[in-house]
């Protein structure tokens, strides 16, 4: 195969595609919009599945290096009602199918394993256009532009590549996670680091809830959950740490103290990040040259399988494109063939786990699903960071 693979954005999906086509010869360059590897956050944890998210780093031949980065015991997991009764309790006793990883670790494993150039940092993406013949015109902000024969679009939520292949734009789901952290939970906070224990808790009830994980050392890492519009947040003065603290703090009045303690006394500013998604059934028709992976194809409500989906993605494109070397077009058609059906999939089974998370019978409909009480139920994931 001699085309040149032009992926925009450097997240996990674009990553694995990238890291999987360079084990097979394939020439590829990734162009991301942040400055560098360092420049922001990458998240918190991620939990790696083994239908997944793993054999996606398999492909990419990276198994064994993933393992090392692995937090042992971060797979417990702890469901709370809003008075702090213990719902829920089970310990992470290393035989779960779900091992634990720092993102932005993960994400290092995969620059470091590509050649030295492969990512083009700083290249922010303004418009793509078609030239033609399957062929696409990248333009950077900087004025740049880059011509490519195969255009994939791992650019995320916004992804300017969509347009290309879809109408279809993320909309409000009208929920939103507030983002906080507290650091060296142990020492300073015990009461809320026992809470929390060892791996990840859930305190939910209707419309709302506190979700936390720990992550490396005694940082507990909190999303809280609410189910309202666009502008009630709106009216939440976020340049106001304190003042953003205590109005999202006093929609909990009467919780546990011990649970409202992973807002109140967050060490850095509540971060409001609002879910947007795409329809469930999101899909196109084939367009010569171009195609997408992860939350650029299939963008939904945290669910636990968002990063183990893009993975997933970049390494079956991946491998269908090296299957497929002198066929760009079958290869790309086998791939959305079989990514449509799995993320619209996933994405339902999302919804139905937001609806036991912060449905009218919240937290009791997603401690029967955990435990297998529930008819049909299928024990996922708390939607975190993931």
């Amino acid at each position: 195969m001699t085309t040149h693979v032009t992926i925009i954005g450097a997240g996990l999906g674009g990553l694995v595609l990238a890291r999987v086509l360079h084990v097979h010869g394939i020439p590829a360059t990734v162009y991301e919009a942040e400055s560098s590897p360092a420049a922001r956050s990458q998240g918190g944890m991620l939990d790696i599945h083994d239908h997944n998210g793993q054999p996606a780093l398999e492909a990419a031949g990276l198994l064994d290096a993933f393992r090392a980065l692995v937090l042992e015991g971060r797979q417990a997991m702890r469901v709370l009602d809003r008075d702090g009764t213990v719902l829920l309790d089970e310990p992470d006793d290393g035989t779960g199918d779900r091992p634990e990883v720092q993102r932005g670790e993960l994400r290092q494993l995969l620059l470091d394993s590509l050649p030295s150039g492969t990512v083009r940092w700083g290249r922010k993406v303004s418009g793509v256009r078609p030239l033609g013949e399957g062929r696409h015109e990248v333009t950077f902000a900087d004025g740049g532009t880059v011509a490519t024969e195969l255009l994939v679009g791992a650019d995320g939520a916004w992804s300017r590549v969509r347009p290309l292949l879809s109408a279809a734009t993320p909309e409000y789901t009208g929920r939103s996670f507030v983002e906080t952290w507290l650091y060296d939970s142990d020492t300073r906070n015990p009461a809320a680091a026992k809470t929390v224990g060892g791996g990840s808790l859930i305190a939910s009830a209707p419309g709302k809830g506190i979700q936390a994980h720990r992550e490396s050392g005694g940082t507990l890492h909190t999303y809280v959950a609410l189910t309202e519009s666009q502008e009630w947040f709106a009216a939440v003065d976020f340049t106001d740490a304190a003042a953003a603290t205590a109005r999202i703090a006093r929609e909990f009045t009467g919780w546990a103290p011990e649970l409202t303690a992973l807002i109140t006394d967050s060490d850095t500013a509540p971060v409001l990040r609002p879910l947007h998604a795409l329809p469930v059934e999101h899909r196109w028709d084939r367009v010569p040259g171009v195609t997408l992976v992860g939350d650029a194809a299939h963008l939904a409500a945290p669910n636990g399988e968002g990063a183990n989906l893009a993975m997933y993605d970049g390494a079956e494109l991946g491998k269908a494109l090296a299957a497929h070397p002198d066929d760009v077009e079958t290869a790309l058609a086998g791939y959305e063939r079989a990514m449509f059906p799995r993320s619209a999939e996933a994405a339902a089974d999302g919804d139905e786990l937001h609806a036991l998370l912060f449905g009218d019978d919240a937290p009791h409909g997603l401690v029967a699903m955990f435990t297998g009480t529930e008819p049909d139920a299928t024990p996922g994931d708390a939607p975190g960071g993931h």
